[in-house]
């Protein structure tokens, strides 16, 4: 004899556990949903980062033969003008010399102090540099020594440099700053490497006694370590690649425009074929030049 309490206690669990089954079925869809969204959007990353991917190699690429393309020209500059000094430095200067002497005939002859001025001016263009010693007023002489190397190799005394002597507040910052920094206090290598750094700083700013950079060295020290950078992602390291290519490309343009408009790019643009031919021709209009000058100052010293 069946139970009636018994069937519909059983009915009742039936009834509980039919939306407990349904809330599952819905759970468990929804997380596949959001699986299949979290797939597709990895994709969509995926195929992103492989367009940049290819940007990166196309600019480097395009790059590199931009890169090849400014130096060539660069060296054929460099090769022009020094041919251009070699065959007429000689004659720029003879056109320098004539010149200086033109204006001191003129000088001579009229006296007047303009004249003798633009003389001078004309005369100190073909004048010799000063020798090193000049120009550096003593610091290291013509052979490009200091006092103290030319000292030694000429086996003189040398002139020991002035002694530092820390202030009692600088020893007091140094001491504290070698107990609390000192690399052996670290355990781990990354640590011993950055202390070790640090340190150096520190000696090299007891050693010139200075007391203020030993300050700031402490404050820096009490600040501790910078928090570590975040990691970035592949494709923010694609975009940061783009964007230093870019500026590379603009420098290198920049290169370029500066080597196609300085005087011997010029030249070379003039004639980009046959260079040596417009050498040629400059070399004939500068012996002209200097027959003109010849015949000038001949009349001048008449």
């Amino acid at each position: 004899m069946t139970n009636p309490e018994a069937q519909q206690q059983a009915r009742q669990s039936v009834s509980d556990a039919q939306p407990q089954a349904e809330s599952h079925e819905r759970f468990e869809e929804a997380r596949s949903e959001e699986a299949r969204s979290e797939e597709a959007w990895s994709q969509e990353e995926a195929q992103a980062a492989e367009r940049l991917e290819r940007a990166v190699r196309a600019a480097e690429q395009a790059l590199i033969e931009f890169e090849i393309a400014v130096e060539t020209f660069r060296v054929e500059v460099d090769n022009f003008s020094r041919l251009h000094h070699q065959r007429l430095g000689p004659m720029y200067s003879r056109l320098d010399e004539l010149d200086a002497l033109i204006a001191e005939a003129v000088a001579a002859r009229t006296g007047d102090p303009e004249d003798i001025r633009k003389a001078s001016e004309a005369r100190g263009l073909v004048q010799p540099m000063p020798g090193v010693e000049e120009l550096f007023h003593g610091w290291i002489d013509s052979e490009g020594l200091s006092p103290e190397a030319a000292a030694m190799l000429t086996e003189q005394p040398v002139q020991p440099p002035p002694r530092v002597r820390p202030s009692e507040g600088a020893r007091r910052i140094y001491r504290e700053l070698a107990r609390k920094a000192h690399p052996d206090l670290a355990e781990e290598e990354a640590e011993r490497e950055r202390r070790g750094a640090f340190i150096v700083r520190v000696n090299a700013a007891y050693a010139a006694g200075d007391e203020e950079t030993l300050r700031a060295l402490a404050e820096e020290w009490e600040a501790g370590p910078p928090p570590p950078e975040r990691r970035a992602s592949r494709s923010e390291e694609l975009y940061a690649r783009l964007e230093w290519l870019a500026e590379r490309k603009e420098m290198l343009a920049a290169v370029a425009a500066e080597l196609e408009s300085s005087a011997i790019g010029a030249m070379i643009k003039m004639a980009p074929e046959d260079p040596d031919r417009l050498l040629d021709e400059i070399a004939e209009q500068l012996l002209a030049q200097a027959a003109e000058k010849e015949a000038r100052l001949a009349e001048l010293v008449r």
